[in-house]
This record gives C-alpha cells, structure tokens and sequence, in this order.
C-alpha cells in the first residue's frame, strides 16, 4: 500500500488492489471510493501514516458499485459518524438489495478482466447508504464538490467537481495507462460513457482523480485531447416523412 500526496488536502491510497481518495478539510476526512472487502485494513494505515484518525472519516462516496470501489465501505462505516452517499442508481446494489448487473465485455475486455484477475475479487458486503445523490448535488466537501452523472460505466456513475480547487474525482469513466488519458473500460453501454467522458472534457479542471491510475495533471487539456480522438456520435437516424397526397400524386380537392 502506497501514500501519494496529490495535494496538501488530497491524497491518493494506492491498495493492494485498486485505489481510493482521502481528502481533508482540516481534519474532516472524506473518503472517495473504499477499494476491495479487504482494504478498510490498508486504508486505516494510510490514514495514521498521515497522522489522522479513522474516526475522522466523516463521509464516504462511492463512485459506482464495482466491487473494487465500494467493497470496504462497510467496514469504514464501524469507525464513526459516517455517512455513505451515493448515486440513488447505485443505491441498491451497494446495499445488497438488487442484483449488481455485469459489464457488457468486448471480447478483449474480457481477456483483460480475467488477466488482471478481477474475476476473483471477493464481492462488496452490503453497506448502507444514508444519502441518494442525483446530478448536480453538492457536497460539503472540498468547498463543494459538485455531483456529475456519468452514467455509462454504470447506470448510476458519478464525478465529483471541485471547482474552488480544479480537482475532478472521474471514477471508471476515465482512466490514465501508461502515461495515457482514456475513456475507462468494462462499461455497461460504452456509447453513453463515451458522452459521460465527452461531458468531463468540458470541465475547468487541473487535476483529475481517476479510478485507476496516477491522478492527471494539466487535465482539462488532457482530457480535451482524449475526448477530440472520440469519434462522434453518429447523427440520429432520420425518420422518412409520410408522403402528402399531393406529392403521392392524389390531387383530389
């Protein structure tokens, strides 16, 4: 487990599988997704390496429900006054209430989830969740972070914008592969994450907290490059207009 300082509020906690963001507003933690089942161990280390509390972890946000990115929520919320939010989408899988659907694989995504050997992560324990975000909520983090849906990776995946700071925590719908900028992979509809990346492209942003990968720096113009290789959307299929009478050749009065 690594301990890497984006910023003197933001630091990013490489786990033995995946990663997730701590940010502190002068002592109040905010967790930005959890890792796998098996992390909470790991993250509470991070947390006393910096010479914090665990129960100073205020509030939890889970990006979407994979099970490398809210698999410890459970467990962190046995720290304190937690409370768990995520996208009102995502809430029932998170809580175990409904079945978490797979990813729609290309044929080499499949390939790549077994390598990495995602396959195999232990599932994400249920874990409440005490507030149900929809786009464009804010919270009391960071000066306020701002909700974006990003639905595409899942249904239900969200961004968080903090403008004050030009920070961006995109979860899976970017990510940053040796040294590259690129729309995330093991999407429920790739198109629809592909608009998701296209939207965060927009953004005023200088840094970017991706899902998996180092944070990006420079990234509003990272991300603008990646989103210009993006080949557009197609334009919407054009429904044939029904042929008047006169045109169909009734020229009756």
């Amino acid at each position: 487990m690594e301990v890497v300082e984006v910023d003197r509020r933001l630091h990013l906690l490489r786990l033995t599988f995946g990663q997730a963001y701590l940010w502190n507003d002068d002592g109040v933690l905010t967790l930005v997704d959890t890792g796998i089942a098996t992390s909470a161990g790991e993250i509470a280390e991070a947390i006393g390496r910096l010479g914090l509390r665990t129960d100073a972890v205020r509030r939890v946000v889970l990006t979407h429900y994979h099970e490398d990115h809210c698999g410890s929520a459970a467990d962190v919320t046995a720290w304190g006054e937690v409370t768990v939010m995520a996208h009102r989408l995502e809430a029932p899988m998170i809580r175990g209430d409904a079945p978490a659907p797979p990813p729609n694989f290309t044929d080499e995504e499949r390939a790549l989830h077994r390598s990495l050997g995602a396959h195999l992560l232990p599932p994400a324990p249920p874990c409440r969740v005490d507030r149900e975000l929809e786009d464009g909520d804010v919270i009391a983090f960071g000066g306020g972070a701002r909700v974006i849906a990003t639905p595409g990776h899942t249904a239900g995946s969200i961004a968080l914008h903090l403008p004050e700071h030009g920070v961006l925590f995109t979860g899976d719908t970017v990510a940053h592969v040796s040294g590259l900028v690129m729309p995330g992979v093991f999407n429920m509809d790739r198109d629809e994450m592909l608009r998701s990346f296209r939207r965060l492209a927009e953004l005023d942003i200088r840094t970017a907290c991706v899902g998996h990968g180092d944070p990006v720096t420079d990234a509003g113009d990272a991300l603008r490059k990646a989103a210009a290789d993006i080949p557009p959307d197609p334009p919407p299929a054009r429904r044939p207009c029904p042929r008047s009478r006169y045109a169909a050749g009734d020229h009756s009065k």
